[in-house]
Formats: structure tokens, C-alpha cells, sequence
């Protein structure tokens, strides 16, 4: 991650806790990670997003079991303050900054054998079984950090509008990931890699016009992360990166064109990457099982906004290697259509 011309890129261990809230309403600070097991070819992911102004915090729980089936839960529980990312069930521990973190979620799970059931929520936690399910994960960090926040040289921050900002900082990193998931009377040991992340400051979820997010690993020692951001005035930012031999070679140039279902769900998509070092990859992707989710919100005007986000478990092959991922595909829903197929 490069910061612009001015300006400069800090990450300090300390981020990896909870700061002190912006005063901008939607300020939110969160972590995500997921996880893949490339034997038992099950995974899922788990973010807590905590809104400190706005007095709640969001949780979700995604887990890809056998045969396509999806258990998901989805929750906004009361919060009071910003010290711990732990609401809903869902929990994260830092042990070592950088190093070691711990998730764990104890709460129930909707389990799906058809997971497009989700696209409208209500039916489909009326109409499949929700269960007791238990989560212990161990993360370690097998790469360096990518991002942090973008400061001018001098340290100080920068000025954002809260209405159209996503986050004022953001980091990543690859991981291995040992445990297992317990849902209802089944249970899953899980040995895999996967990526995590964090962010904080104001975010709108319809910040952002679309965006294409594909990480994915190979083993302990290759993998990637591919980004395509787009604004309502059609520029893209591309990035993200290439984890070879223990050290990160950025992307600077990354093309993903998809497969789309009659929903508009990607079903599979072809990627083509140029790092700084000049190495180029070719990576194709082929979803395993998706589930659709949203986020709708009203504006001051009265306006009303839908997102939609996509979430495919996605074995991905690269330079004769087959791993596993995720395909996480953001639109804009205007007159009924995502906003990037018509860019």
C-alpha cells in the first residue's frame, strides 16, 4: 500500500486495539477474518463492527459447510463505548499484535442448504433451522501488514467526509488459521489460512459505488489479495498483493472479469495480475457456494439505499496450485440492478 505524494503510511501495534471514536456519527471500528481448510473444504468468516456513536455494534457469522450448505447469523447488539470488539457472541482477542489472535463465537447459526434463501432475511430465518453454534479459532500471522492509515508527513490526520468515507484506515494480512466449529450436533476441526483485516473511522457501507475483493491462499507461502474499487464517476483504484517467500510484492495493475448466474451472483471470474517486480499472474476462480447479504439505509433526504454484497467460498488456481478463498463482490442495487454491469 502506497501512500500519496505528501503523505505517509503508519501502522503501530497498539491499532490493533480499539481507539478513542472519531465524533463523526457513523464512526466504526472492526475486524474481519476468514478462513479456509483446503482438505476438509469448509471455511467461513467473522466481523465485529462496533458503531460507538450510534450505540450498537454489527456481528456477523458466515460458515460454508458440505454439499453447499451455509449457516450465517447477523445480529446489532447494544454496546456502550469502544474498548473490545466482543458483541453478539462473536469475540475477538488480540494475544500478540501482529502475531497471534484468537476468535471465538458462542450464539446460534441459520444453516441453509439453499443460501440465496438469505437474499430476503426474514423468510429465511422463518423457514430454515437456526442452531447452537460454537467457533475457537487460533490465528497466526504468516505475512507483514499491508496498509494502515494514510497521514500527511507531519503525523497529522486527514480531513474526511463522514457521508462519503468508508474508513480512515485500514490494514491486512494473511494468516494460518486451527480450530473448529460446532453447529448443532455437528463438528468441524479446521486447519486452513485465510486473511484478516481491521479498519476505523466514519464508514457508510454505500460509500463505495462497487468493489471486486478476492483473497485467497495457496499454502502458508503463496498468496493474494486482489482489489478493484470503483466510484459513481467510474475510476478504479486496483491493488492489493502477492505473498511469495514471506514478503509482499504489490499489485499495480488487476483485471477480474466474472460469471454471472440469473441473479447476478458470480459464479466464477478470471483474473489477471502485474505485481511492482514485474511478475505476472493469471488466477481463475470457481464459487463454491454464495450467500447474499445487504445493508439498506435512509438518508437525511429521505433517499433510499441498498447494498448488496455477495460472499462465494471460491477454490481459486494459480501457476499449477489450487487454493481457496473468497469472492466478495459490493454493488450499489439501483432499479433493481447491481450499478457495475452497467460501467
Amino acid at each position: 500500500m502506497k501512500a500519496p505524494a505528501g503523505h505517509r503510511i503508519r501502522l503501530d501495534p497498539e491499532d490493533e486495539y480499539c481507539h478513542e471514536p472519531d465524533a463523526a456519527k457513523n464512526y466504526n471500528e472492526s475486524m474481519y477474518f476468514n478462513v479456509f481448510d483446503p482438505e476438509r473444504k469448509v471455511g467461513g468468516w467473522f466481523r465485529v463492527g462496533n458503531r460507538p456513536n450510534e450505540g450498537y455494534a454489527e456481528m456477523s457469522v458466515c460458515l460454508y459447510l458440505p454439499g453447499g450448505r451455509v449457516g450465517f447469523m447477523y445480529a446489532r447488539p447494544k454496546i456502550s463505548g469502544n474498548t473490545e470488539l466482543n458483541a453478539g457472541g462473536l469475540k475477538i482477542e488480540v494475544v500478540e499484535p501482529f502475531k497471534k489472535l484468537r476468535v471465538t463465537y458462542s450464539g446460534k447459526l441459520c444453516v441453509m442448504t439453499e443460501p440465496n434463501d438469505m437474499a430476503e432475511p426474514s423468510r429465511a430465518f422463518k423457514t430454515n433451522p437456526v442452531v447452537d453454534c460454537e467457533v475457537a479459532l487460533d490465528y497466526e500471522g504468516v505475512s507483514p501488514m499491508f496498509g494502515g492509515q494514510t497521514v500527511k508527513e507531519d503525523g497529522s490526520e486527514l480531513d474526511l467526509d463522514p457521508e462519503k468515507s468508508f474508513a480512515k484506515a485500514h490494514y491486512e494480512q494473511h494468516c494460518a488459521a486451527s480450530g473448529h466449529f460446532t453447529i448443532g450436533d455437528e463438528r468441524f476441526e479446521v486447519d486452513g489460512f485465510g486473511l484478516r483485516d481491521k479498519s476505523w473511522g466514519p464508514r457508510y457501507w454505500q460509500a463505495i459505488h462497487w468493489y471486486r475483493w478476492l483473497p485467497m491462499n495457496f499454502g502458508r507461502d503463496f498468496a493474494m489479495m486482489i482489489s478493484i474499487v470503483t466510484n459513481a464517476e467510474g475510476q478504479s483504484r486496483m491493488g492489493g498483493m502477492v505473498l511469495k517467500d514471506g514478503a509482499y510484492d504489490l499489485i499495480e495493475h488487476a483485471e477480474i472479469n466474472s460469471d454471472w448466474d440469473d441473479n447476478w451472483y458470480q459464479t466464477a471470474m478470471r483474473a489477471s495480475v502485474r505485481t511492482e517486480s514485474g511478475a505476472a499472474y493469471e488466477v481463475s476462480g470457481k464459487v463454491m457456494s454464495l450467500i447474499p447479504l445487504r445493508n439498506r439505509r435512509t438518508t437525511p433526504e429521505g433517499d433510499e439505499l441498498l447494498t448488496r454484497i455477495t460472499e462465494g467460498m471460491t477454490e481459486f488456481t494459480c501457476d499449477g496450485q489450487t487454493g481457496y478463498g473468497l469472492s466478495e463482490y459490493l454493488d450499489q442495487i439501483v432499479d433493481g440492478k447491481p450499478v457495475s454491469l452497467a460501467s
